[in-house]
């Protein structure tokens, strides 16, 4: 098993570090000792407020920026004409960097014109600005409205964790050739409070953290993007990576037979996910 994912639009880190609100001198050290300690992507937003502070920690460690897959996001109130290129650029500007890896639709919004916000993602890509685009917290039915545009998307982003199936967004990143990025993907502290992921977790000697981890990595075309501000956090998080190789198919089986209902993200401008 390796530690990236390659697709015909972009090779991703398997394991990186989401920033939401990791923000300040805290937000870069909390970079600065991730990359210290071996990870090579970085996920961030404009609407984290934390894109200077991303920017700053990257310059400041020791990988060239050619080894640190980033990704940025155009907020949903920004996807109108004109906006998402302003809105990347402005990203590119905060961070120090004249290209992002991934930029993403941050949320659908309600109306929006489809056709226009995935063309004009698309002209990022063609002129550099972002080696590759796509979206995020799109149902399968929006996903597959954005497909349909012809715009080559390379990644979904969405809530994903042993408590909240994605099947149906899985079957179609799987056949497109998409790659599925987990955020929350420790379920908000919920997974280390299952006895069940608790139990077999102490089995193998590791936390109930590192198991979810593992098993979220150790399915095809996923990535996982937990935050962890502590470098302890950070160390443990990297451990999931070998776990999931070790991963049986019976540990998988048990950690797929949890519930798979509960969502912990979803704001009042989320789009309807049984679409």
């Amino acid at each position: 098993m390796t530690d990236r994912i390659t697709t015909r639009l972009l090779s991703i880190p398997r394991l990186g570090l989401g920033t939401w609100r990791l923000s300040g001198a805290e937000g870069q050290a909390a970079i600065e000792s991730a990359l210290s300690l071996g990870y090579r992507a970085l996920d961030t937003a404009e609407m984290y407020g934390n894109e200077a502070e991303v920017g700053a920690g990257l310059r400041a460690s020791g990988p060239p920026r050619s080894e640190v897959f980033v990704t940025s996001k155009v907020w949903w109130t920004h996807l109108g004409p004109g906006e998402i290129r302003a809105a990347c650029e402005a990203s590119l500007q905060r961070l120090g960097t004249d290209y992002v890896d991934l930029y993403l639709v941050h949320w659908p919004a309600q109306g929006m014109d489809m056709h226009q916000v995935m063309h004009d993602m698309a002209r990022l890509r063609e002129d550099g600005l972002a080696r590759a685009i796509g979206v995020a917290n799109f149902p399968p039915g929006l996903l597959k409205r954005a497909i349909e545009t012809g715009v080559p998307l390379a990644a979904n982003q969405v809530e994903y964790h042993a408590l909240l199936s994605q099947d149906r967004l899985l079957e179609i990143t799987r056949a497109q050739g998409m790659v599925l990025t987990a955020y929350s993907p420790l379920a908000k502290g919920q997974l280390a409070q299952d006895p069940n992921v608790a139990a077999i977790a102490g089995s193998m000697g590791v936390s109930a953290a590192q198991l979810a981890l593992a098993w979220l990595l150790r399915q095809d075309g996923v990535t996982a993007i937990p935050k962890a501000a502590r470098p302890e956090s950070q160390r443990a998080n990297l451990v999931a990576l070998d776990l999931a190789g070790k991963l049986t198919k019976a540990d998988m089986a048990l950690l797929d037979g949890l519930p798979k209902d509960q969502r912990f993200v979803n704001p009042d401008f989320a789009p309807d996910w049984s679409n």
